[in-house]
């Protein structure tokens, strides 16, 4: 009985054999649409290969072109991020501080709404307009920092004014400007901003094409210390663009990258933004947080849009959330934390307005000593736009052979476009600056 069981457990019966085959000509078959199946999805992918390598970001590729230097006499003046005296970066300590108070009061980790934390929308929005600004009226949601705020308004620009719709941007801008305003679908012309000849402002010149831009056209406007530039308009000038602007019935698009940082004075940076509103202007406007809060890395800002009542507040803001949800669904909370907590707060308020301005305050020196440094080394070049400039950026006039030699000869590392970022010079290097742009400019001409 034991060998007769046995041998029915293990010979099979012609049922079972023919069960078995079926079986293995089912997992035969799953193989084979297994392989065939990564087969097909590498077909699929082939297209990888045709892909061309795109070009290094012109700014990050010149900083990861300075980490890669091994010269011990090498100088960063390209990227726009503030460094103290040393040449480091520097945490504001009010920031720390609303660091500590947001820990202290148990400051959660959950999802911001889509259109971000309100509270810190309105107080960022006092800091820009000021006190007085119709919140009833203003729609406005949190933002990836300044890109972020450029590209919800391209992208609401490009849906209700169309797409095609021609945006003008100063020429020269923020490189970052263009990329971003094509992707939207809108079609950027330049306006005359910044003459070489002069090194100084070309307002007839901006003033002509913003004439002759189509009326209802968007026009982008630096609300202070212009990037690259550090070119900004008298009071009485920004009141004849309004004026120019007004006339076509411009859609005003105002970047605001470094309130507070340029001057020092948070309220008379605003100065351009408020009288645009005076004058009846119902502009949007992109603000960053990244420069005057130290925040580069929080992708901290605001997107606002001026309307006539509250019930075309509701229908923008309903548009501006349905563009943020399916692009990255609501913002980050640290950093917007850390604004509201200081801009709540009147000790930290006060103590992140000196802290602004002090490194205003550095820059603006740093300005006046490559100023000297360059007059000690020989340079019989007039190089006082430079500090009539403001901000955190320098324009030179350096031509782009003049920087490659730069790079080439002294391992300083800054733009072709003749862009100094002051944040990077300190009392340790800015002699050695000043030498080597003597070195390259003697003899040459730094108007264009």
């Amino acid at each position: 009985m034991t060998i007769a069981y046995s041998l029915f457990l293990f010979v099979p019966t012609v049922g079972a054999f023919m069960s078995m085959k079926k079986s293995v000509s089912n997992d035969s078959h799953k193989l084979y649409m297994s392989t065939s199946t990564a087969t097909s999805a590498s077909s699929g992918m082939s297209f990888l290969s045709e892909i061309p390598v795109g070009p290094p970001d012109a700014i990050l590729g010149i900083a990861q072109a300075f980490r890669e230097c091994t010269d011990p006499n090498k100088v960063n003046i390209c990227v726009g991020a503030y460094r103290d005296e040393n040449g480091s970066p520097w945490v504001l300590p009010s920031v720390r501080a609303a660091e500590r108070k947001m820990i202290e009061t148990d400051v959660k980790k959950e999802y911001a709404p889509i259109d971000g934390d309100q509270e810190f929308v309105k107080l960022a929005l006092q800091f820009a307009y000021g006190a007085d600004l119709d919140y009833a009226t203003t729609a406005a949601v949190q933002t990836l920092s300044g890109t972020g705020a450029c590209r919800i308004g391209g992208e609401f620009f490009g849906r209700f004014l169309g797409k095609g719709h021609k945006i003008y941007l100063p020429n020269p801008t923020w490189g970052n400007h263009v990329k971003i305003f094509k992707d939207c679908g809108l079609d950027v012309q330049r306006y005359r901003y910044y003459s070489p000849e002069t090194n100084g402002l070309d307002l007839a010149g901006m003033l002509e094409d913003l004439k002759n831009a189509p009326e209802g056209s968007v026009i982008l406007l630096h609300a202070c210390a212009h990037n690259p530039t550090g070119c900004d308009p008298t009071l009485e000038q920004w009141k004849e663009i309004s004026d120019v602007v007004k006339a076509i019935n411009g859609v005003v698009f105002f970047d605001s990258a470094y309130q507070g940082f340029a001057s020092g004075d948070a309220e008379l940076d605003a100065a351009a933004l408020r009288l645009f509103v005076s004058e009846g202007h119902k502009v949007t406007l992109a603000q960053s947080f990244a420069k005057n809060f130290g925040l580069y890395g929080e992708r901290c800002g605001t997107l606002s849009i001026l309307t006539n009542s509250a019930e075309e507040k509701a229908a923008v803001m309903s548009q501006l959330k349905l563009i943020i949800r399916p692009m990255y669904s609501s913002p980050p909370i640290h950093g917007s934390g850390i604004v509201k907590t200081a801009l709540s707060d009147d000790a930290l308020r006060a103590q992140y307005y000196a802290e602004c301005a002090q490194m205003a305050k550095r820059i603006g020196s740093m300005r006046t000593l490559l100023v000297q440094k360059l007059k000690e080394a020989g340079s019989e070049h007039d190089w006082s736009h430079i500090t009539d400039q403001i901000g955190m950026f320098a324009f030179t006039g350096m031509s782009k052979e003049m920087v490659q030699r730069l790079t080439a000869e002294y391992s300083i590392f800054m733009t072709l476009d003749g862009r100094i970022s002051l944040a990077g010079l300190n009392d340790g290097n800015v002699e050695y600056v000043a030498k080597a742009v003597h070195s390259v400019t003697k003899g040459k001409s730094i108007c264009g």
